[in-house]
């Protein structure tokens, strides 16, 4: 960095001005990027200098300054406290008024650890919901699907998890955004996924006479014709699904449930129904809507609500039938949720907290031996001044979001808890630079909604990561992802982590070992590191004991049965390895050319549960997750 000035501006401000891959190369951030993140994070230091930021404690610490002061927990009792705080403080996000001060601030009184999973070694899939189609779904896997696939993952083969693609809110209208991780919100569900299988229930047990069932079922076939389309057709079954919801939705009057619900999610439900209004009606992102539109306080919000009440309704409605729908499929097994890392600049959860996020920035990852020429993934990421000024609140909702109805939750991209990698918008991968988060705070955050929903964490913490924040993630009982293809010795996985053969943005493994995926990575042009693929082949074969002439079932079955022998808590496998699938749901940094996130299953759900192929890839993973079959062992062999 040419300017000492700047770098030590920087280096106040927590921006890197360079950093190390994960080559071990020292590589400088662009000053211009540098200059263009410290001009953003001063103007929102100077924007909110009023506002006091939270204070993160344990319960018991000494205070951070001298004298007395009054804190409210979140329950409303009122403490008086001196130069220290009460060990049996509650944990949670209470306020602190001290001495001298114009207003309160949070507390957030938080456990060192979150929740940890059961003593046992357990197993499940891991799920991309769209493509499990059945027989009953309208063109794309749903809640439905999801709940069928749970009770028999559980009842028969003895899973006891499910994770599952990322479920949140995409906006409304066509075209109807594909992937899981560009949410509009990540705080609300996406009404693509709700089972249309039990169509009367959703009017109430009052309205369900007046329910028009004849066009329902001529909807119903026409959607259950996309199941035999080559790829998800999200287009048609919005189309079908809206208009099947509308029919419902005439017929419904109330129930106390919904009821119940409205109260309890209160103005977020509010906001994101009225957003979703908003959006239908102009047909635009958001940031083209007048200013008296633009953010849930506008002028304009009061009166579009009152001429809009029964549309605002619909969608806080359609959002009940997603929270049921879930949490009837989290009975069956505990699910996985996942957590992508940012949002779609253009969708409700910019639009409420805009003044959180860096919307003229994408996160993404510099380039590394995988992705040589780096990632931009167009998401909008925190802003960090902007959180503390907002006292955390988009964070809260978001994990808490996350974790509802769900035994687990995994967190994409981990290391964005410490730090995130910011490109200018518009701008190539190159051009980024890291910029530092508050990790404690939002460790913290982690841990109490955890804790509250009794439910564990795994951060995904592949790529650019450095050793010390597996360390931190580690002593906050944050479970480690670990990947066989990048796991040179499975044995030395840890016991706190989730393993699996491979993910949704890397070769199946039938698509590695038969070559199939290489290939297809060089017809679109991706530069892909022959010698990477080449290592990853051969630790399959290792792991699977395994020769060239060996077939890919028998490689997938060898290397999960190897796999679930770790000595890591909790063994996934995809549906795509258990099937032989040679094509990947997704292909990082393609938009054309590539189907991501659109491909379903060979076989529907009836078909893959009859399954021998899927049966004995669960047979040796169960086996291998049992008590005494340790590494070594030829446990599921």
């Amino acid at each position: 960095m040419a300017d000492s000035r700047v770098e030590q501006r920087a280096q106040q401000l927590g921006v890197q001005t360079g950093f190390w891959t994960n080559q071990g190369r020292w590589k400088d951030a662009p000053e211009s990027t540098v200059r263009q993140v410290i001009e953003l994070l001063e103007d929102n230091q100077e924007r909110n200098r009023s506002n006091y930021a939270p204070i993160a404690v344990r319960p018991g610490d000494v205070l951070p300054f001298e004298g007395s002061a009054e804190v409210e927990t979140e329950g409303g009792e009122k403490l008086v406290v001196e130069s220290y705080l009460p060990p049996d403080l509650p944990f949670g996000y209470h306020t602190i008024s001290i001495p001298g001060e114009a207003g309160p601030r949070m507390l957030i009184a938080a456990p060192v650890h979150c929740q940890l999973p059961g003593d046992a070694k357990v197993w499940g899939w891991a799920t991309q919901l769209y493509s499990v189609r059945s027989e009953t779904s309208w063109g794309m896997g749903d809640l439905g699907d999801l709940e069928k696939l749970a009770e028999w993952s559980a009842g028969r083969l003895g899973a006891r998890v499910m994770m599952v693609n990322p479920l949140g809110a995409v906006n409304p209208g066509h075209p109807v955004e594909a992937s899981p991780y560009f949410p509009s919100s990540r705080c609300f569900r996406n009404p693509l996924y709700i089972s249309l299988e039990a169509l009367p229930d959703a009017a109430g047990a009052e309205g369900a006479a007046r329910v028009d069932r004849s066009r329902l079922e001529q909807l119903g076939a026409q959607a259950r014709e996309l199941n035999s389309s080559r790829l998800i057709d999200r287009e048609g079954v919005a189309d079908l699904k809206n208009q099947a919801l509308e029919i419902l939705w005439e017929s419904f009057d109330s129930e106390p449930d919904f009821e119940q619900f409205l109260r309890k999610q209160g103005k977020p439900l509010d906001d994101f129904a009225t957003y979703s209004a908003i959006a239908e009606a102009r047909k635009r992102p958001w940031t083209e809507w007048p200013e008296s539109l633009r953010h849930p306080g506008a002028q304009g919000i009061t009166e579009f609500r009152r001429s809009h009440g029964d549309r605002i309704r619909f969608h806080q409605w359609t959002q009940w039938l997603l929270d049921r729908q879930l949490a009837r499929a989290g009975t069956r097994i505990p699910l996985i949720n996942d957590l992508p890392v940012g949002v779609n600049p253009a969708g409700f959860d910019c639009w409420a907290w805009s003044e959180a996020f860096a919307t003229g920035f994408s996160a993404g990852a510099p380039p590394d031996e995988f992705n040589v020429q780096g990632q931009n993934w167009g998401i909008a990421p925190f802003d960090p001044a902007g959180l503390k000024a907002r006292s955390y609140e988009p964070f809260i909702r978001t994990i808490g979001a996350g974790l509802a109805h769900a035994g687990g939750l995994r967190i994409d991209h981990v290391m964005g808890v410490f730090r995130l990698f910011w490109v200018p918008r518009g701008a190539d991968p190159s051009e980024g630079t890291y910029v530092s988060y508050p990790a404690r705070e939002l460790l913290d955050i982690i841990a109490i909604e955890s804790r509250r929903y009794a439910a564990f964490v795994v951060g995904e913490d592949l790529g650019t990561v450095e050793q010390w924040m597996r360390e931190q993630l580690a002593a906050r009982s944050i479970l480690s992802y670990r990947v066989l293809l990048f796991e040179p010795n499975i044995e030395a996985i840890p016991r706190l982590s989730l393993a699996a053969v491979t993910t949704h943005d890397l070769p199946t493994v039938a698509g590695l070992w038969t070559g199939a995926d290489l290939e297809a990575q060089r017809k679109l042009e991706r530069e892909p590191s022959e010698e990477s693929v080449s290592r990853m082949r051969q630790m399959v074969a290792s792991a699977a004991h395994a020769s060239d002439r060996s077939g890919h079932r028998e490689v997938a079955l060898g290397v999960h049965s190897a796999l679930a022998r770790c000595p890591a808590s909790i063994v996934t496998a995809t549906l795509e390895d258990a099937l032989g699938v040679e094509e990947r749901p997704n292909m990082p940094g393609t938009v054309d050319g590539w189907p991501n996130w659109s491909r379903p299953l060979p076989v529907g759900l009836e078909e893959l549960m009859r399954s021998e192929d899927v049966s004995r890839l669960a047979e040796a993973v169960g086996q291998g997750r049992l008590p005494g079959a340790a590494p070594g062992s030829e446990a599921g062999r």
